[in-house]
């Protein structure tokens, strides 16, 4: 009867133990904390006729984003901050730094080339940005609150040059995707870097 109580019993904690396990499979996977500065991406171009390498590099600033993690669960995936608390909507403020250099920082050739009579180190002066928010379907531009050059000043000839675009998003869902488009001085589009929280 003893030995018949005590296979029963370890039946049972092995049923228990393939239980627990499954579900510690299936629960939603955090994935590690977001830094406050986030990567955007990057663009190699060769301009042209100069035949000048042109890289632009994109990063995200916002300090709100620290230490939240992404919870992954299928189509319901969302965003925790560190408190806990779900995240619903974009943090308010937060830039888009954007270094444009001359300078090659990639290993990497030039992925596209481009039509620009510009002068290269001119072009880099005067750069343009458009910060689009889309949700779903639609599409609405965000002005920002203001574009700096930041580090070297302008009247110091130098091969890159760092801006940083300050954002004032509203109440934007976590949902919505932005982007940060960055055109020439002629408003011709050089390139985008996406900016999206799930």
């Amino acid at each position: 009867m003893n030995a018949r109580r005590i296979t029963l019993t370890g039946l049972l904690l092995i049923v228990i133990g393939f239980t627990l396990a499954a579900m510690a499979r299936n629960a939603p996977k955090p994935t590690p904390g977001m830094r406050s500065n986030l990567p955007a991406g990057y663009e190699v171009m060769l301009l042209k006729p100069s035949k000048t390498t042109l890289s632009l590099i994109g990063l995200i600033e916002c300090p709100e984003l620290e230490g939240a993690q992404r919870v992954s669960e299928g189509l319901k995936a969302k965003l925790v901050s560190t408190d806990g608390s779900t995240v619903k909507e974009f943090p308010r403020h937060f830039s888009f730094r954007i270094t444009a250099s001359l300078k090659k920082v990639f290993l990497d050739g030039p992925m596209t080339s481009i039509e620009m009579a510009d002068d290269p180190q001119e072009l880099l002066l005067k750069l343009k940005f458009r910060v689009r928010a889309y949700h779903g379907f639609e599409v609405r531009e965000i002005v920002p609150q203001s574009i700096e050059m930041i580090g070297v000043p302008a009247d110091v000839p130098y091969d890159e040059r760092v801006y940083r675009i300050n954002i004032d998003a509203g109440n934007l869902p976590i949902t919505d995707r932005l982007v940060v488009e960055i055109l020439s001085p002629r408003g011709e589009p050089l390139t985008h870097f996406p900016f999206s929280l799930l």
